[in-house]
């Protein structure tokens, strides 16, 4: 029989135990253990200390997994667990058992089993109309306030409390299931009992499989490809050779681009995995932090004297997921709410729409008006008796005024308004995240919007190349710096005046393919993929490929480029020479008439790395050149912080601007060659620098890099372009007819942004342009604000420095006058900037909702500060995207998601609400008509299932049938976007036509009771069925009214309802006495009484409509 592999044995016992409680692994192998993980037979001279820490460990192992158990118990019971938030030492080979941290439990549940009810019930009961029938519903328990059957005040409410707990329960056990499932997966826990130590050399009883929950801090676990990573970890060890390994970080920061880890150098040198097992070694970590892009921590070992520094490129965060090939060993520091990925976990305040607003202040009104009718007909009667009393039993006669079936119907149309724009095929790929704001987007006053990736595609290509005193642009240039690289050139590479053009091309094409972070790697379909944390380096790389110079391999220690053949030329030392020495080594002179076909591999040492950061906005790295053994500085990044950097020159801040005015994004590259003993003497202090764990630790960083961040040989300038995303100046443009004021919140520079913002025509063509940058006085600000009042024609650029100045010191002045502008571009933002304009802009507007749009991570809290958030999926991530509202893929399907489905939810909301509103209203007229008619008493006229029927069969499907109601057809939405102005104006949901609808209610509630008793005043006894028919055809009339587009399932509920309503006229026998109905007599009175309740107001509508027609119809006219 063929003995298994190890790796085929772990995959056999990870399926067995997959279905069955995790075991250790205690089988022995004979086949040969797996590539960096066999090892020797342990010593026999341990065996003491073996049984001795054996019986302590075991010990500590069975408290603390008790201790474990028991607090799981109670923290799945009662809620989340709380992070220590405590700098800690942790050791593999000798864990502290006193040690206390959280257990590694992912709990993304709202509710526990304790805080589901009241919080749900909560969130209910805020809204006042919930509020007023909750009150009562509980008076109908007191025998004095009973009216009627206490089933019809308790059911409605019950039903809409059961409807809302259902569907949070419903939500919170699909993620209590997402936990649990996350909670569950089994990890390879590496088993550090020193007695098994002498099995380790077997390989497949090195680990035992745990639950990710069980998982503890000073675990050690083994990491494949395509698994989660269960808990912060830092990686000591990696299959491959190289100690480095990628991960996917999308889950975590958004970025789609993969990042590279480096294993601790000590431990990646360990030979197996016991030895690294029994290393003596402990890991000192920061306090958990919030911060995923930076860590600080040192490793230290008693066989090492000087500690090693931990960055983040030697961590592994939770919810990360390898992508490398091989195994990975990694030391678990932070668990469950200690994790960078629950720290950054927040739950924004849920957004409330304007309309439910708006709604609820109406509601408010309804219920005055309830109380002062209530009042009015116990004054009516003259206060007789227990007044009080009997006004709150009105009360409650008046309670359908308030309809407790809005909330739902109004939820409910908002389902159906986002099931509509998920299912536009014209907007593919559109999800609505929030759908309790679908109205918002009716009502958008201020677009803000990011550029890279928003309005551009973040699709970066090389165009420009700039040195000075030439440049090369176009496919002509291009091809002359590929000649040029490809031929190579010969003179002196050395700084100086008189260097060759073709070897400052060179020296300029090398720095570029040297000085990055990018990787390349195997793709699925057998081609190389290029990856970095920014689409720059990879518009860059690829470049250098393009033109001769392509990256063939890089590892943690080296870089090896890929020169295509060239014949050599003379040279005397630097790049030049380099390629001259890879000819022949060990020859005394580099020249040579006929010399062979340069070598294709250039190989490079990696000496240091320094990556880009938001605050120093550049990177850099230090090589040696395996050839020449020179070493030199390499360092790229904005204009802004390299110009101090760099030698003096006359020509960097003219070109800058030049290439930021033509869209292209700009990167400065330098250079410097470092002597042995500087680089010794950096070395030493920047190593010192690293490996302190104290605050001062950046500064001390910062000091160490100024030593040779200085004097640097500027090489040039590359333009990279970032292409406009697709129909973004026609989506512009609409927008702006639409009405929006339109701002660009970006970290870009002036004249890029000011480019973009003309090219995607943000800027009109002949529209003045003013701006501000670097303004640091107040006083002067002033000055700038009275200018722009004077000038609301112009659109304001404006940077982050002098922004910081205005809402510093002018806070309320520079608002107020930057919201007369037509156009705001604030550049060089931070994401804080970006989150404090939008909350102002926010406050300080009454003129529509505020709607933020971006795509990346720095793009998170402006979109959520927003009334509107809407996310684009693109090449920096799903960020954005995961956090808005609304997910878009385009730019462009803003047009539609506003100008069409933002009209539709709106208008569509404002009419169900107001209708819904009206068939209270009537309801409780006739009510108050028949109480003063019959002496002021209180009697309920309707009782029982008709008025429990008339909220919901016999009226709801028609009245909810207006949620596909449309005032006019989509191209014309599209073609005139002037028509989205009239929405902001907030008409179609006012105290106008609140009042409208009141009005008409009384009329009509009036009509009906009164036409009643008059025309069927022989057959009072009959006076509910005669009213309470016509009230129903009344009520579908109204309906069949207000809507402007006839849709067949609203053809369907008026049909299916009056069948219902007859149908139940034969089971509601107490109410309905069938040898009365089915008379002429009472047909014919019947149609009377709806005739002059409802023809007379659609008469006038038609009048109205001919005298004061639409705002469309003026515009389409």
């Amino acid at each position: 029989m063929t003995p298994l592999t190890p790796m085929s044995k772990y995959r056999q016992l990870r399926d067995d135990e997959a279905t069955s409680s995790p075991t250790l692994m205690r089988r022995r192998s004979t086949s040969q253990p797996e590539v960096g993980f066999e090892s020797p037979a342990p010593s026999a001279a341990s065996s003491v200390s073996k049984s001795r820490t054996r019986k302590v460990r075991r010990k500590a192992s069975s408290v603390k997994l008790s201790a474990a158990a028991l607090w799981r118990t109670v923290v799945d019971a009662f809620g989340r667990q709380k992070a220590s938030l405590s700098p800690r030492s942790v050791s593999w080979s000798t864990p502290d058992p006193l040690a206390q941290y959280p257990q590694n439990i992912t709990r993304n549940q709202k509710y526990n089993a304790i805080s589901f009810l009241p919080t749900v019930l909560y969130e209910q009961f805020k809204f006042f109309f919930n509020l007023y029938f909750l009150v009562i519903a509980l008076s109908q328990f007191i025998p004095a306030f009973k009216i009627g059957l206490l089933f019809s005040y308790i059911a409605p409410l019950a039903f809409v409390l059961l409807v809302t707990l259902g569907k949070e329960a419903a939500d919170d056990l699909e993620r209590m299931r997402r936990d649990t499932e996350a909670n569950s997966a089994l990890y390879k826990r590496v088993n550090t009992d020193i007695e098994e130590l002498e099995y380790l050399e077997d390989g497949d009883n090195a680990f035992e499989w745990v639950k990710s929950a069980d998982l503890q801090v000073g675990d050690l676990i083994l990491l494949e490809k395509d698994q989660r990573v269960p808990a912060d970890c830092i990686l000591l060890k990696t299959s491959d050779a190289s100690g480095t390994c990628f991960i996917r970080t999308d889950q975590l920061d958004g970025e789609t681009d993969w990042k590279m880890r480096i294993a601790v150098p000590t431990t990646q040198r360990l030979p197996n995995l016991s030895s690294l097992v029994s290393y003596p070694a402990s890991v000192y970590a920061e306090k958990p932090s919030k911060d995923i892009h930076t860590f600080l921590g040192t490793f230290s070992s008693a066989t090492a004297p000087q500690k090693e520094p931990l960055t983040i490129e030697n961590t592994l965060w939770a919810n990360t997921v390898v992508a490398s090939p091989g195994i990975l060993t990694a030391l678990i520091l932070y668990t469950g709410p200690e994790t960078r990925a629950v720290l950054n976990t927040s739950f924004p305040p849920q957004k409330v729409g304007l309309l439910d607003l708006e709604i609820n202040r109406l509601s408010k009104i309804l219920a005055i008006v309830s109380l002062l009718l209530s009042l009015l007909l116990v004054a009516l009667d003259g206060f007789k008796g227990a007044w009080a009393v009997t006004t709150f039993r009105f009360l409650i006669l008046f309670s359908s005024i308030i309809p407790i079936s809005l909330r739902v119907n109004l939820d409910m149309g908002k389902t159906v308004y986002s099931r509509q724009i998920m299912a536009d095929q014209d907007i593919k790929g559109t999800v609505v995240r929030t759908s309790t704001i679908p109205e918002e987007l009716g009502r958008v006053g201020y677009l803000l919007t990011d550029k890279t990736g928003t309005l551009t595609r973040n699709e970066m290509e090389l165009k420009k190349l700039h040195m000075g005193t030439m440049a090369f642009a176009g496919e002509e240039g291009m091809t002359e710096v590929r000649r040029v690289v490809r031929e190579g050139a010969g003179g002196d590479s050395t700084a100086g005046k008189g260097r060759d053009i073709g070897v400052r091309v060179r020296d300029i094409v090398f720095a570029l393919g040297l000085c990055h972070n990018v990787t390349p790697v195997l793709a699925d379909d057998g081609g190389v993929e290029y990856q970095a944390s920014s689409p720059d380096e990879v518009a860059i790389v690829k470049w250098t490929a393009q033109v001769g110079l392509s990256l063939h391999h890089r590892s943690l220690t080296h870089i090896h480029l890929h020169l295509d053949s060239i014949r050599p030329e003379p040279a005397s030392s630097g790049w030049s020479q380099n390629v001259q020495q890879l000819i022949s080594p060990l020859s005394s002179s580099p020249t040579h008439t006929s010399a062979p076909l340069l070598p294709k591999i250039l190989s490079y040492k990696i000496l240091h790395t320094f990556p880009f950061t938001s605050e120093s906005k550049r990177m850099g790295i230090i090589l040696r050149d395996e050839a020449t053994h020179e070493i030199w500085f390499f360092v790229k990044g904005a204009d802004g912080v390299m110009a101090p950097l760099v030698r003096y020159n006359d020509w960097l801040e003219e070109e800058c601007g030049n290439m930021a005015r033509e869209g292209l994004r700009t990167l400065v590259i330098a250079r410097r060659r470092l002597t042995e003993d500087e680089f010794r003497s950096f070395d030493q202090i920047y190593t010192e620098a690293l490996v302190d764990v104290t605050a001062a630790r950046g500064d001390k960083v910062r000091n160490a890099l100024r030593k040779i961040e200085h004097d640097l040989e500027l090489l040039g300038l590359t333009g990279v372009e970032d292409k406009l995303q697709e129909d973004v100046k026609l989506t512009l443009e609409l927008l702006r007819n639409a009405g929006l004021k339109i701002w660009m919140l970006t970290g870009d520079k002036i004249e890029t942004a000011q480019c973009i913002a003309v090219s995607s025509k943000l800027v009109a063509r002949n529209q003045g342009i003013h701006i501000i940058s670097k303004m640091t006085d107040p006083i002067a600000a002033l000055d700038e604000l009275d200018l722009l009042r004077n000038r609301t024609d112009l659109a304001l650029i404006i940077d982050g420095e002098s922004l910081h100045t205005f809402t510093t010191h002018h806070k309320a002045a520079f608002i107020s006058t930057a919201l007369l502008l037509s156009v705001v571009i604030c550049c060089r933002c931070s994401p804080t900037q970006k989150a404090d304009m939008t909350y102002m802009i926010r406050a300080a507007t009454t003129k529509g909702r505020v709607c933020a749009i971006g795509d990346g991570g720095n793009d998170v809290s402006m979109i959520q500060a927003a009334d509107v958030g809407v996310g684009i999926v693109g090449k920096e991530g799903k960020q954005a995207s995961l956090a808005a509202d609304f997910s878009v893929t385009q730019f462009s399907y803003l047009t539609k998601l506003l100008l069409w489905h933002g009209r539709n939810s709106y208008k569509r909301s404002a009419k169900l609400g107001q209708f819904v509103f009206h068939r209270g209203l009537i309801i409780s007229v006739m009510q108050a008509v028949f109480s003063a008619i019959f002496y002021y008493a209180p009697i309920p006229l309707y009782q029982g299932l008709l008025l429990v029927g008339y909220a919901t069969a016999y009226t709801m499907a028609p009245v909810f049938s207006l949620v596909l109601d449309r005032d006019l057809s989509e191209d014309m939405a599209l073609l005139y976007p002037e028509l989205y102005k009239d929405l902001r104006k907030g008409r179609s949901l006012s105290y106008r036509t609140f009042f409208t609808w009141l009005t008409i209610s009384v009329y009509q509630g009036g009509a009906i009771m009164l036409l009643s008793l008059m025309l069927f005043e022989t057959e009072f006894v009959n006076i509910v069925s005669i009213s309470f028919t016509s009230l129903i055809f009344n009520e579908l009339l109204m309906v069949a009214f207000e809507i402007n587009t006839w849709h067949p399932w609203m053809i369907y509920s008026e049909i299916v309802t009056v069948l219902v309503y007859i149908g139940s006229m034969w089971i509601l026998t107490t109410d309905f006495d069938m040898a009365f109905i089915l008379t002429w007599n009472f047909v014919w009175k019947v149609l009377v009484i709806t005739a002059v309740s409802a023809l007379p107001l659609y008469a006038m509508k038609l009048v109205n409509r001919k005298l004061n027609p639409p705002s469309y119809t003026k515009i389409m006219d």
